[in-house]
C-alpha cells in the first residue's frame, strides 16, 4: 500500500519506522559517532531519539567542521497560536544558533492566505504577535536571524517559484502530495523556494542548509531536492539537508495542533488554565491504583510524560529516575501529573515575563507586507 503524507493535514499517528524505509529518511543514531569526533554536542531532542531520521546532515557537519557557511532554516504558517509542538521546533532553531549557523525563518503569510483562508490582517498580527515573539522570548537572538514574510521575499525568491513550475508534472506533484488545490501547489512550490533561495547570492549564498521539520512535513523536502537536481543548468543548487522529528502528542494523544485548543497548550495560555488542562491529560496508568502500583505505569503511552520528555525536564537524570517510578509503580498518575503541571506553570509564568519584551522587539525587526 503507498505512503502518502499530507503536511496540511493533523494526522493522528505516523507511522515512523515506515517513513525510514519507504522514503529513503536514515536513522539519526547513524551519526552520533561523527557528532562526537567532530565534538559537537547533541542536542536533548537528538540525545532522546526525537529527532530520528536525517537527509544529508552529515554533509551539513562537515561544512560546519570545515569553516564553511552554513545555514538553518524553517517555516511556520501563521495560522494560528503557537503551541509546544512549534516549540520543538524553535528549541532545535536555538541549537543550531548557538553552534554558529546563520537562522533563516520564514512566515508562511502566503501560504496561510490560500490553504487556511485567514484575513491578511491577521496572519500578519499573528506572524508577529505570536510566532516570531515567542520565538525570541525562547533565546532566538533576533540581531542574528532573518524573520521574512513570504509575500516580502523579493524578486530572486519569486523567479525561483516561477522557475520551479516549469521543472515537475502535476501527476510527479500528485505521487508527493495527494489530492491538491490551486492554493496547495502553490504552496508546494513557495515552500520549495523557501527552502532553497538562501543559497542564492542576493540571500547570502548558503549552500549547506539543514532544515529541521516535523515527520509530516518532509513532501515539501521531498520536493526541494527535487527541484535543486532539475535546475542544473538554470541555477546552481545544492539539494537541502534535513532532520525529522517526532510529533508530540496533544493532550488527549492525537496531535498537537492550533486547531484543537482544548488539547493543545499554548505558550501564551494563563498559567492556570494550562494547569487544567494538563490535569485532564490521557496517562498511561493502569485502571486501578492497586494494578499501578504492581504493574507499573507505562510512561511511553503516556502524554504527561512526553511533556516531561520533550520539553519540561532538561535533565537526562533527572528524566530516567521519573521513568523508572512510572514503570515501577511507586508513583501514581495523579501525584505525577501535579509535579508536571507545577514544571508547566513555573515554565509558562518565566516566559510570559520574557515575551512582555519580545513582542515589542518582534515588530521592530519584522516588515510586515503591505497588503
Amino acid at each position: 500500500m503507498s505512503l502518502k503524507i499530507d503536511p496540511w493535514s493533523a494526522p493522528k499517528t505516523l507511522d515512523y519506522e515506515r517513513l525510514l524505509k519507504v522514503f529513503g529518511i536514515r536513522p539519526f543514531k547513524e551519526l552520533i559517532p561523527l557528532f562526537t569526533e567532530k565534538g559537537i554536542p547533541l542536542s536533548l531532542h537528538m540525545r532522546r531519539g526525537i529527532i530520528f531520521g536525517h537527509r544529508d546532515l552529515d554533509r551539513i557537519i562537515n561544512a560546519y567542521s570545515r569553516g564553511e557557511k552554513v545555514a538553518v532554516l524553517t517555516g511556520f504558517m501563521p495560522s494560528g497560536r503557537f503551541h509546544f509542538g512549534h516549540k520543538m521546533t524553535a528549541d532545535q532553531l536555538i541549537y543550531y544558533q548557538r553552534l554558529g549557523f546563520k537562522v533563516f525563518v520564514a512566515l508562511a503569510d502566503a501560504e496561510a492566505f490560500a490553504v487556511r483562508r485567514l484575513p491578511r490582517s491577521e496572519i500578519v498580527r499573528i506572524g508577529i504577535e505570536e510566532y516570531v515573539a515567542n520565538l525570541i522570548a525562547l533565546g532566538l537572538d533576533a540581531e542574528k536571524t532573518v524573520f521574512y514574510f513570504q509575500t516580502n521575499r523579493g524578486t530572486p525568491y519569486y523567479r525561483l517559484i516561477q522557475l520551479f513550475s516549469g521543472k515537475v508534472t502535476m501527476s510527479e506533484m500528485e505521487a508527493i502530495y495527494g489530492d491538491l488545490t490551486p492554493g496547495k501547489v502553490m504552496a508546494a512550490f513557495t515552500q520549495a523556494s523557501d527552502i532553497l533561495h538562501v543559497e542564492l547570492p542576493e540571500y547570502g549564498g548558503y549552500k549547506h542548509v539543514v532544515v529541521p521539520v516535523g515527520a509530516d512535513q518532509d513532501p515539501h523536502l521531498r520536493l526541494a531536492r527535487d527541484l535543486a537536481d532539475r535546475m542544473k543548468g538554470v541555477v546552481d543548487l545544492l539539494p537541502p539537508a534535513s532532520t525529522y522529528h517526532t510529533l508530540i502528542p496533544g493532550l488527549d494523544g492525537a496531535k498537537m495542533s492550533s486547531s484543537r485548543p482544548d488539547y493543545t497548550i499554548f505558550l501564551t495560555d494563563p498559567p492556570e488554565l494550562a494547569r487544567r488542562k494538563l490535569m485532564a491529560a490521557l496517562t498511561g496508568g493502569r485502571p486501578t491504583a492497586e494494578e499501578q502500583r504492581r504493574l507499573g505505569g507505562m510512561p511511553d503511552k503516556c502524554v504527561v510524560f512526553q511533556l516531561y520528555r520533550y520539553h519540561l525536564v532538561p535533565d537526562d537524570e533527572t528524566l530516567r529516575a521519573i521513568r523508572e517510578e512510572c514503570e515501577t509503580g511507586r508513583i501514581l498518575c495523579g501525584p505525577c501529573k501535579r509535579r508536571a503541571a507545577d514544571m508547566l506553570v513555573e515554565f509558562l509564568r518565566d516566559h510570559q515575563e520574557k515575551l512582555k519584551s519580545a513582542v515589542e522587539v518582534a515588530r521592530r525587526v519584522v516588515e510586515p507586507p503591505s497588503f
